[in-house]
Formats: C-alpha cells, sequence, structure tokens
C-alpha cells in the first residue's frame, strides 16, 4: 500500500499553480522573506540551533493551539504559513509578524512567507520542519510529501483516515528517515502518564480489562443545505484535493472569515471519522500506551454505533466497540460521555478522567501518589511540541512516532470498520489485514479522486 504523490507534483502543476498566484496578485502570496539565520541577534538562541518552520493549515487548531507555542519558543522560527483561505492565511501571518515584532527592540518584523499551496512550503530549502493541521483527508498526502521533500513532521491526530494512509506515512518515514511526532497533548497529562506507570509496573498485577470513553458530539446535525457559491477567499478544488468533488456548502467546509468555531468537515466522513477518531486518537494512545501495544494491535473487534440518516453531518453518533489482544485483555471503547481511561488488573483498577480534578481515583489510593523508583519503568513529563523539537534537534525518536500513532488511529479505524460490515472481525496486526473478511478489508483504502491516488 502506497501513497503516490506523484501527480500533483509535476512541472505542469507547478506552472498551474504558479499562474493562479500571479493572477491573485497583492504580496499575500510571496511576501519579502527573512531568512531565520538574519534574526540571531533578539531571538537569545544561537541561529544554528532554531528549527525553521512550515506551518501548514492555519484554521481553528493552528491558531490557537499549535502556532501560539512556537512563537513563544526561542527554539524555532516560523518561517512559513500556508492555508487555502486567503482570509485565514493573512490572519496567521498577521499573527507571526506581530508576535516576532513584539520580541524585537524596534518593534517591527516582517518576514513570515505565506503561500495558498503547501507543495511551496515543501519546496523551500530553509525549512526544517512542518506542522500539519489541517482537514483530516489531507494528513497522509501532506505527511509523505514533507517526508518526500526531506522535512520533519509534526501531524495533527488523527494522522490518517485509513489504515492504508497511515501505512504509507510510516514508510515514508522511516525510508527518508525524518523525525516524526503525532500531535496531542494526551501524555503531557500528568495524571495519564502516572495512570500509564502505575500499570507498566505491574502494580494492577495482570491486565484484564480496560475501559475507554470520549466524549458525544453535541453539534446539531445538519439537514443537506443547497448549494453556496464559492466564497472569493477559498480555493475550494485544493481544499477538497483527495477527497471526492462535492458542491459547496458552508457547512461543509469551515465559517467563512471565522477561525473561532468548530468547522464541518469534522462531522462529514469525507474528511473526518467523527469522534471515534478525534477523540480516540488521544484516549486509544494512552490504552495502547498503558498496554505495552503501541507497535501492534488487537486481535479481534466487533462493534455497534449509529449513523444519521440523510444529513450532511454524517459521523457516528453513538459508538461501542470491543477489542480483544492476544494475552486475552480486552479493551471496551465507547463516546460514554467523559474522556477516560480505566485498567482493571487482578490486585485493583486505578482510572483517569481528563479534564476533571476528581477524576484520577484507583482502588488503592496509595497509587495516586505513587512514583516510579530508579529501577522501574518511566516516561518523561513535557509537552507534544518540546518533544518534538528536541527529537529535531538530537534525531531521537519522539514520544509518539508514526509507528505509534499510526497503530492508535489504526484502533479508530478497526472499530469504525467492524460498526459498518458488522459481526466479529479477527484482526492481524502484523499484516493490517482482516482474517475472515474481504468486505471488511475493502474499507482499509478509501476512496480518492484524481490526481490524488492512494
Amino acid at each position: 500500500m502506497r501513497v503516490d504523490l506523484s501527480a500533483i507534483s509535476t512541472p505542469s502543476s507547478r506552472r498551474l499553480f504558479l499562474r493562479r498566484v500571479a493572477l491573485a496578485g497583492g504580496a499575500l502570496a510571496f511576501p519579502d522573506v527573512i531568512p531565520a539565520a538574519a534574526l540571531g541577534a533578539d531571538a537569545q538562541v544561537a541561529p544554528s540551533n532554531r528549527v525553521a518552520m512550515g506551518f501548514i493549515g492555519m484554521g481553528r487548531q493552528a491558531l490557537y493551539a499549535n502556532l501560539p507555542w512556537h512563537l513563544s519558543s526561542r527554539e524555532t522560527q516560523v518561517v512559513a504559513v500556508c492555508d487555502v483561505d486567503a482570509w485565514r492565511l493573512e490572519q496567521a501571518r498577521q499573527k507571526v509578524e506581530a508576535a516576532y515584532a513584539a520580541q524585537r527592540a524596534s518593534g517591527q518584523f516582517r518576514g513570515c512567507a505565506a503561500y495558498r499551496d503547501f507543495r511551496e512550503v515543501l519546496a523551500r530549502k530553509d525549512v526544517d520542519a512542518v506542522m500539519i493541521s489541517t482537514p483530516d483527508h489531507w494528513h497522509a498526502y501532506m505527511a509523505v510529501a514533507a517526508a518526500r521533500a526531506g522535512k520533519d513532521i509534526a501531524l495533527e491526530k488523527p494522522i490518517s483516515l485509513s489504515v492504508a494512509e497511515g501505512r504509507a506515512i510510516v514508510n515514508a518515514v522511516r525510508q527518508h528517515q525524518r523525525v516524526f511526532r503525532t500531535d496531542t497533548e494526551v501524555r503531557s497529562e500528568l495524571k495519564f502518564l502516572q495512570l500509564v506507570q502505575v500499570v507498566r509496573n505491574g502494580l494492577l498485577g495482570k491486565v484484564q480489562r480496560v475501559l475507554a470513553g470520549v466524549p458525544k458530539d453535541l453539534a446539531p446535525l445538519a439537514q443537506r443545505p443547497p448549494a453556496m457559491p464559492v466564497p472569493p477567499d477559498l480555493d475550494y478544488d485544493l481544499w477538497q484535493g483527495p477527497a471526492p468533488a462535492r458542491p459547496y456548502t458552508e457547512q461543509r467546509v469551515h465559517p467563512v472569515r471565522d477561525a473561532s468555531k468548530r468547522p464541518g468537515w469534522m462531522m462529514i466522513r469525507d474528511y473526518s471519522q467523527g469522534m471515534i477518531a478525534n477523540w480516540g486518537a488521544h484516549i486509544l494512545d494512552i490504552v495502547q500506551w498503558a498496554l505495552n501495544t503501541e507497535r501492534t494491535g488487537p486481535v479481534e473487534v466487533e462493534g455497534t454505533g449509529v449513523f444519521p440518516q440523510d444529513n450532511l453531518w454524517d459521523v457516528l453518533q453513538d459508538f461501542q466497540v470491543r477489542y480483544r489482544y492476544a494475552s486475552g485483555v480486552e479493551v471496551f471503547y465507547s463516546n460514554a460521555g467523559r474522556p477516560f481511561v480505566r485498567v482493571e488488573g487482578a490486585e485493583g483498577w486505578i482510572e483517569h478522567t481528563w479534564f476533571k480534578a476528581e477524576g484520577f481515583i484507583a482502588s488503592n489510593e496509595a497509587w495516586l501518589s505513587w512514583k516510579p523508583g530508579p529501577n522501574d519503568i518511566s516516561f518523561p513529563l513535557l509537552t507534544e511540541k518540546q518533544d518534538f523539537v528536541n527529537c529535531v534537534k538530537s534525531r531521537r525518536e519522539t514520544m509518539i512516532p508514526a509507528e505509534v500513532g499510526h497503530r492508535t488511529t489504526t484502533l479508530c479505524q478497526i472499530g469504525h470498520i467492524a460498526i459498518e460490515v458488522g459481526g466479529k472481525l479477527q484482526w492481524d496486526p502484523e499484516a493490517e489485514r482482516f482474517r475472515n473478511s474481504e468486505a471488511a478489508n475493502r474499507l482499509l483504502t478509501r476512496p480518492s479522486r484524481a490526481p490524488w491516488q492512494v
């Protein structure tokens, strides 16, 4: 299984892009660029030690969650931003330049390049790494292209929309020897880290069962709205990219000239798998981490769920999935209304609900304050952004590298497939195929439109 990006990097494709930029006019597409190396005095870190970052996708997640950390870091320099929406792109450029201007004695800064097409960011030799915060349907294609271009990659979760796409990311990262970080902050949550350390050090005895939950999607369903004119700011064809071609409506994409609200694409299966994967990429990562199954998966899966009928927003509304591992451990995963993990063993249980101050509980209260000794299994506590930057510099593997992020995303995807197909499915985590259902195997890839082929 591979992702073939050759069709989107041809000379004719590049000429078309450049012609479109020229026709668009204005300074938005290609502002003056000041290399990161020229910003030494005020940055307080030697230029050779700063990581030059390109940001691809400048929506809500990028503007409010991903970009601020890098703008405040003395170890990175944001040199380029990219989005198919011109308004969002300009908001991002202004945000970057205002932040850097505030850090300089002169109070002035110009030098963040802005691009409509991600390929132009990847073509820049001075970009060391990219932060990809696009809609999910673009994740795998951009990550593979970035690896081929020699860029290190921080990729929003879930990292793919199919098992085949996830494996393509892993293969590309390995082939091109790139640093990769699945961008979820869940391992930076102290109580989840403590829970994992208690389980991995055997305090619960033999693990028997895991319960995991995520919130319900409370967004109201959208009846199928009529087609609308494409806003002048948006390159809708490029936004759709590898997804099936559909008529434009604002509820399909994101609010016009407003990056603060939740985008509609998160509730549409052409672009996302909804809460089972969006939140599952957080919570099931903790499950895999606690079970020490980060680079493998279960051997059996079955599930039930409810898909909306005749609605634009068509992702799963309710779901329950059961996984069984070769060890005999069973994992029960549902949108129970709260983000939590509970691990049950022969000697007791431990549980944590994310964002809930009193959510860290256990059958043995001493486990809540237990700390690993020098000979115990322990893990560092640091932000996902700092982990990525550290590893870009050291060339070591991040805490959630491509293989680990792929395996967690695969859990979400095979659970989704089990609901679609029905019945009890036998999963081969080595071959990444179902043993007893060709109908299920056909869902390990997803259709895409030319010129983006899987």
